[in-house]
């Protein structure tokens, strides 16, 4: 899969790339990343890419004069390319989000924004904004690295086993279990015994009642309404013995610890 990133600061984007994990699947061949800077197609001798704002106010603007340029001669290297602009006012980066971009294995431009924002007339040239949160940061860079990291994950190959990615948190709609390794007590901290024992689908069990609690206490918004009713003791299900107990110990277990 081909990341190209439209930026002023590639070096940014190829240092990030240059460690780890991206940069094992890059030497692999299994992404590649290529950067085009707007300054390129400016003609002044400033090679300026900004502009005050019309209408006043504080900040500058990205021209979209090199921009557009910039995204053109992309297109040109990625003819099959999805255009997705960095930006706050773009849907939001969430799991389900990367795992479709991973399943299209469609090429990916990513266009990085600075200063107050893009000129408006710049997204005519582009097929979706993306933002990854509810929060301001200096540039565009970091979140196409994101977006690039999150989806490469799902490559495979990229990781050492494709399950890496897919046991991850928000794979499954809820957020991930406890992890432990050795050793077996640490200072006094004693892994638990259901994750020692082998029995599998005990480990399961629990793995998945430390999910939906952790879910439950810091992202209620990803339950469906069900699991919140199952959760409470508010929904009133056909179950057999294993389940009920099942939901039963749970609720004592976030009930003990609320406390």
């Amino acid at each position: 899969m081909k990341f190209l990133f439209i930026t002023i600061f590639p070096e940014q984007i190829e240092q990030a790339a240059d460690h780890s994990i991206l940069k094992r699947a890059k030497d692999a061949g299994l992404i590649e990343i290529s950067c085009i800077n707007p300054r390129d197609f400016t003609t002044d001798k400033h090679r300026s890419v900004d502009d005050t704002p019309f209408g006043g106010g504080v900040g500058m603007v990205f021209k979209p004069e090199p921009l557009v340029a910039a995204i053109r001669q992309a297109k040109k290297q990625l003819p099959d390319a999805k255009v997705i602009a960095l930006c706050p006012g773009g849907r939001t980066l969430t799991q389900s989000i990367v795992k479709e971009f991973a399943d299209a294995r469609q090429n990916l431009i990513l266009v990085c924004g600075h200063y107050e924002g893009f000129d408006e007339r710049i997204f005519q040239w582009v097929d979706e904004k993306l933002s990854i949160g509810d929060y301001v940061v200096t540039g565009g860079e970091l979140p196409a690295l994101v977006v690039m990291d999150a989806i490469s994950r799902f490559i495979p190959g990229v990781l050492g086993k494709l399950g890496s990615a897919e046991d991850d948190s928000f794979a499954s709609g809820l957020l991930e279990y406890p992890q432990y390794t050795r050793p077996d007590v640490f200072e006094g901290l004693v892994v638990p015994e259901v994750l020692r024992n082998g029995d599998h689908a005990k480990i399961a069990a629990w793995r998945l009642k430390k999910s939906l609690i952790a879910t439950y206490k810091l992202r209620k918004d990803l339950l469906t309404e069900e699991q919140i009713g199952l959760i409470e003791g508010t929904v009133k299900k056909k179950m057999n013995k294993t389940q009920r107990l099942f939901w039963e110990d749970l609720r004592k277990e976030l009930n003990d610890g609320q406390k």
